[in-house]
């Protein structure tokens, strides 16, 4: 339990040129060496996205507020470290507001893409959402898991295409807005709808570093079957337990369909992987701290969704296919 602790860092100098609408608000902290090692993404780096993330100084980054505003500035500059480029014109930015009870708040979804050697028109959207709840009662939920977690896996999968261009673009977004309106997500794809861009896949990541039982689900497969051997072949040499399910309607509250960022792509039947972790003691409590989320299952889900879009990434063409039956 934590009160809340207000801690601005400011930089005295800026070293990097940002694109525009890119704030240089912190200074870099180098990560610490990870108990946990990997020969496929930064452990290190992406332990120190979530440490960073979840810290008392975003005080929870709820939406519309400055605390939002500080972590969507660490993650637009984490962009730029991660060699994306900015989606929408020149900024990584993209406005985003609300409107509820004659009341408009205004935050903002982070943007950026790697062009496709191959198809650079046909779009892979990589999605996970960087608000959490904010302060409560004077507790700061800081949400490690939810879902600071998956930034974290955002951005080490934007590193690793960075480096290995795609066979396809593959659009990166972190997105505002998820909890409670879900306003981000539906900005974005009201976006890429009305820009007629040839977006074919959605993957989102939503609390991937919390599980004791070291169970990631991929859900999504009963309403397009057709992602079903792809799932299957990442999960037989996974180093966790892959399992799908969560995404049919008789679950009632088991049912993820609906439940985060993926839906406002599957309302416009864009098919999606939504990966994520069951309900765990600390969701949605001042508890979920990057203390308490379990390291070692973290770095293989990261290892696991990488493996997972590179399939995809791969077999699109034969994808399209499937989905045109």
């Amino acid at each position: 339990m934590k009160t809340v602790t207000l801690i601005v860092a400011f930089m005295l100098a800026c070293f990097v040129a940002l694109p525009a609408g890119v704030a240089c608000t912190q200074t870099a902290t180098k990560p610490a060496a990870p108990a946990v090692s990997s020969n496929n993404v930064n452990a290190a780096q992406l332990l120190e996205d979530v440490r960073a993330l979840s810290s008392d100084a975003m005080e929870g980054r709820k939406f519309g507020t400055p605390a939002g505003a500080r972590a969507r500035g660490y993650v637009a500059r984490r962009f730029v470290e991660a060699g994306l480029k900015p989606f929408f014109g020149e900024a990584f930015e993209q406005a985003v507001t609300h409107t509820e009870g004659g009341k408009t708040t205004t935050g903002a979804n982070v943007v950026g893409f790697v062009r496709g050697k191959s198809n650079p028109s046909r779009l892979l959207v990589v999605t996970a959402h960087y608000d959490h709840l904010g302060v409560k009662d004077g507790k700061v939920y800081n949400g490690a898991d939810d879902n600071a977690s998956g930034v974290a896996a955002l951005l080490q999968l934007a590193a690793r295409f960075s480096r290995e261009p795609p066979e396809n673009s593959i659009v990166f977004a972190a997105l505002d807005a998820e909890e409670g309106p879900g306003a981000g997500a539906r900005t974005l794809v009201k976006s890429l709808k009305e820009a007629k861009r040839n977006v074919r896949l959605n993957v989102n990541l939503d609390m991937v570093s919390h599980s004791d039982r070291g169970e990631l689900y991929a859900a999504g497969t009963y309403h397009y079957p057709f992602l079903r051997p792809y799932i299957e072949q990442v999960a037989a040499r996974a180093p966790i337990k892959l399992l799908m399910g969560h995404d049919r309607p008789e679950q009632g509250q088991d049912d993820w369909t609906k439940q985060s960022d993926h839906y406002a792509f599957h309302r416009e039947k864009i098919p999606f992987i939504y990966f994520g972790v069951e309900d765990h003691k600390d969701y949605h409590q001042p508890t979920d701290d990057f203390e308490t989320i379990t390291q070692e299952f973290f770095v293989r889900a990261a290892e696991t969704i990488l493996d997972m879009v590179r399939t995809l990434d791969g077999e699109l063409t034969n994808l399209e296919k499937e989905m045109r039956k």
